[in-house]
C-alpha cells in the first residue's frame, strides 16, 4: 500500500499581483507585473526557498502569502480556505496561521517597548489566554529561541543583532502558526551569528513541524535549509527543484549564472563563471518572449518571441526551451 502525500498546508495557483503605475498627467497609467502566475505547494514541514535578484518579485510574494496585499489573480489556498477570496472574518483568521520575520531585527521590533509587551500583544489580540497563562507562554517562548526569562523586561536596544532576530522569531511563534516567511532573516547578521539562527529555525521546524517559505540571495544559505529551490526572474518562476537537483544540475541559464556568482571553497566551482550581461530589465517594460532572453549566453531568435512555460524536465520544472540542450551540455551560442 503506497504512502499517499501530505495535503498541502499552502497551495497557489497562478497566483498575480499587479500593481498600477502614474506615468504623468498626459499618459495612461502602466502596469507593473511584479508577481505574474507563480504556482507552487507546501506541505507542514516542509521549507521553499526563493531566489533571485532584487526586483524578481520575492518581497511582493512574501507580502502576499502573509496576507498583507490580496492577489490580483489566481489563488491562494491556506488550510483549504482560498485567501484570495475570503472575507475578512476569514482573512482576519487565516492571518493568525500565517507569520513573516524580517530582514532587519534593528527596524522590526518597537524600541518604546519592552520584549515581555511585544511578545504578549499578539495573544492579547487573538487569544483568550489569562494573564498568567500569557506570561507562562512568553517564558516557555523565550527558552525555546535561547533567551532567559529576565531578558523579558529588556528594551530592544539592549540586545546584540543575533538576540534581536531571536526576539522576532519568538514574536512570529506565539500564535504558533502553521507558516512562517522568512524575508532575507540573516542578511544582517555576522556570518557566525547566521549560523546560529539558521540551526535555530531548523530546531524549531523540528518541534512544531512549522512550514517556512524562505527568501534569500544567499545560495549557501539556502543550500543548508531549503528543500526545495524555487528561482524568480521578473515576477516569474523560472526554475523550480529539489535542492540536490538544483545544486547538481541547474537547467535554466539564470540558475546557472547565479550559482556561478556564488563564493566557492570548491575549485570546479570557482573556476566555471557564467557572466551574464546587462542589468535586470525595467517591469514597466518587460522584453517580449522569455523575459530573460536579452541577458541569457544562450539565446536565440524564438527566445525573444515565444514564452517559454515552466515544465517537467529530468526532475525539475524550468521555463527555458533549451533545457535538454544545457542539462546535455550542448547549449546552443547566442544568435
Amino acid at each position: 500500500m503506497t504512502a499517499t502525500a501530505p495535503a498541502p498546508l499552502l497551495d497557489a495557483k497562478n497566483l498575480s499581483r499587479h500593481y498600477q503605475v502614474s506615468r504623468g498627467v498626459f499618459k495612461p497609467p502602466a502596469t507593473v507585473k511584479a508577481l505574474n502566475g507563480v504556482s507552487f505547494s507546501l506541505a507542514a514541514g516542509q521549507t521553499l526557498a526563493v531566489v533571485g535578484e532584487s526586483g524578481c518579485g520575492k518581497s511582493t510574494l512574501a507580502r502576499a502569502l502573509t496576507l498583507i496585499e490580496k492577489p490580483t489573480g489566481g489563488s491562494l489556498e491556506l488550510d483549504g480556505t482560498d485567501a484570495a477570496t475570503a472575507g475578512e472574518s476569514q482573512v482576519r483568521a487565516l492571518r493568525q496561521r500565517v507569520q513573516m520575520v524580517f530582514q532587519n531585527p534593528y527596524a522590526s521590533l518597537n524600541p518604546r517597548k519592552r520584549i515581555a509587551q511585544m511578545l504578549d500583544e499578539p495573544l492579547l489580540l487573538n487569544t483568550q489566554l489569562t494573564a498568567p497563562e500569557r506570561r507562562e507562554r512568553i517564558a516557555a517562548m523565550l527558552s525555546q529561541v535561547g533567551l532567559r526569562p529576565e531578558h523579558a523586561q529588556r528594551y530592544p536596544h539592549m540586545f546584540s543583532g543575533g538576540q534581536r532576530q531571536r526576539i522576532a522569531i519568538a514574536r512570529a511563534m506565539m500564535l504558533q502558526p502553521g507558516l512562517l516567511v522568512a524575508d532575507e532573516p540573516t542578511s544582517a547578521l555576522d556570518v557566525s551569528i547566521q549560523a546560529q539562527i539558521l540551526n535555530l529555525f531548523m530546531d524549531i521546524q523540528e518541534r512544531t513541524k512549522i512550514a517556512y517559505v524562505f527568501i534569500s540571495h544567499n545560495l549557501s544559505v539556502v543550500e543548508h535549509i531549503a528543500e526545495r529551490v524555487m528561482v524568480m526572474y521578473l515576477g516569474r518562476a523560472v526554475e523550480f527543484a529539489p535542492k540536490a537537483q538544483l545544486f547538481s544540475q541547474p537547467l535554466h541559464p539564470y540558475t546557472r549564472a547565479l550559482l556561478s556568482a556564488t563564493p566557492s571553497i570548491e575549485a570546479a566551482r570557482r573556476a566555471n563563471k557564467i557572466r551574464i550581461v546587462g542589468e535586470l530589465p525595467s517591469p514597466l517594460n518587460p522584453p517580449s518572449g522569455c523575459s530573460f532572453h536579452k541577458r541569457c549566453p544562450y539565446a536565440q531568435p524564438n527566445c525573444s518571441v515565444d514564452v517559454p512555460p515552466l515544465r517537467s524536465v529530468r526532475g525539475s520544472e524550468v521555463a527555458c526551451h533549451y533545457a535538454e540542450a544545457i542539462a546535455d551540455g550542448m547549449a546552443p551560442s547566442r544568435s
